[in-house]
């Protein structure tokens, strides 16, 4: 590992301010977005690693109202794209039009998108078709799209944070394999309990909404972002990450057990994710370095997305979660997070 220019001392004050801040943003988020510790854990994870958050559950969750929160809560630039059957992919990047100066002299001027922002809502993307899907596909990973043969850069930090209603309703698209694998985790979100929806109830039904304030700015997520990259992981996280990971592809000596179950199983970006994921977990939790608890807490987030069932399993009623709760027990011997 490459020496650091700064000295421990000054290393760890850095990542206990970053902690403190990242606290903060969460009781502001919280605010508005009521009874859901888990699902805004792995929103700012995501967030904070400079990753791309798939929100999936049910209309009427709140999933579209996190992400607003988050916006301001973050001090980003945010736009929301509602995906429909009929949405294009210029609707998304954006297109050249042909402007006639009084001159006569005629010339193309581009009009940027929505997707030119720095916190992008993919409302209900599994909406869409696989066409207009995958033009995300080049901004999530090289935060860049090409028009018209042009590189055209996003904004920075570039967020996108998509929601997604269950496979199983009418009128969806299943995303394809390789954007699913550029969200850095997928967050399901639930019913809330009986206590927490009387809290929502009360909250949300009087004569002024709960407000959230800023708690980061643009500099300062950028500079969180950077910072989490140098938060030491000690060397048995590191072979927890990857004993994990591996027992989870069938095609593997690891995981030859799971051949008849699993069609595919997570590739390197799972490993990097869960690499990143677990030193923020750990930072909103007051730690100053991951454990290997931190790597079976985030795996079924970081690596459900990025399996699939075969047939014979879909047959069977197998479970992408009850499969990761199984190899996490047998592999770490610990319970992925539910």
């Amino acid at each position: 590992m490459a020496a650091d220019p700064s000295s421990p001392s000054d290393l760890v004050a850095e990542i206990e301010r970053l902690g403190a801040k990242l606290r903060d943003a969460k009781a502001s988020i919280d605010r508005r977005f009521i009874g859901q510790e888990k699902v805004v854990d792995l929103v700012l994870a995501a967030m904070v690693c400079g990753g791309h958050a798939l929100l999936v559950g049910l209309p009427g969750l709140g999933k579209t109202r996190l992400v607003d929160t988050l916006s301001t809560v973050m001090g980003l630039k945010g736009n929301r794209i509602q995906f429909t059957p009929d949405l294009m992919p210029a609707d998304i990047l954006g297109s050249e039009v042909l402007d006639t100066a009084k001159d006569g002299n005629r010339a193309f001027r581009f009009i940027e998108g929505p997707i030119f922002c720095q916190l992008l809502l993919a409302d209900e993307i599994n909406r869409a078709s696989p066409r207009t899907q995958s033009a995300l596909l080049q901004a999530m990973q090289e935060k860049e799209v090409t028009i018209a043969g042009q590189h055209r850069s996003l904004g920075k930090p570039f967020h996108v944070l998509a929601t997604q209603n269950p496979i199983e309703q009418e009128g969806t698209y299943p995303l394809p394999e390789a954007q699913l694998d550029r969200f850095l985790v997928q967050v399901d979100v639930d019913y809330p309990t009986r206590a927490v929806e009387r809290d929502i109830l009360i909250a949300t039904t009087g004569a002024e909404d709960a407000k959230s304030t800023q708690v980061f700015t643009t500099e300062e997520l950028l500079a969180a972002q950077a910072l989490i990259r140098r938060m030491p992981v000690g060397d048995k996280v590191v072979e927890a990450i990857l004993d994990l990971v591996r027992a989870c592809r069938p095609g593997e000596p690891e995981g030859r057990d799971l051949a008849d179950s699993l069609s595919w199983g997570p590739g390197p970006r799972a490993a990097q994710a869960l690499m990143l994921t677990v030193r923020a977990r750990a930072l909103l939790d007051g730690r100053l370095a991951p454990s290997v608890a931190d790597v079976g807490a985030m795996a079924r987030a970081v690596l459900t997305h990025r399996m699939a069932l075969s047939f014979a399993a879909r047959a069977r009623g197998e479970s992408l979660s009850g499969i990761i709760n199984r190899v996490t027990a047998r592999t770490l011997g610990l319970e992925a997070a539910a």
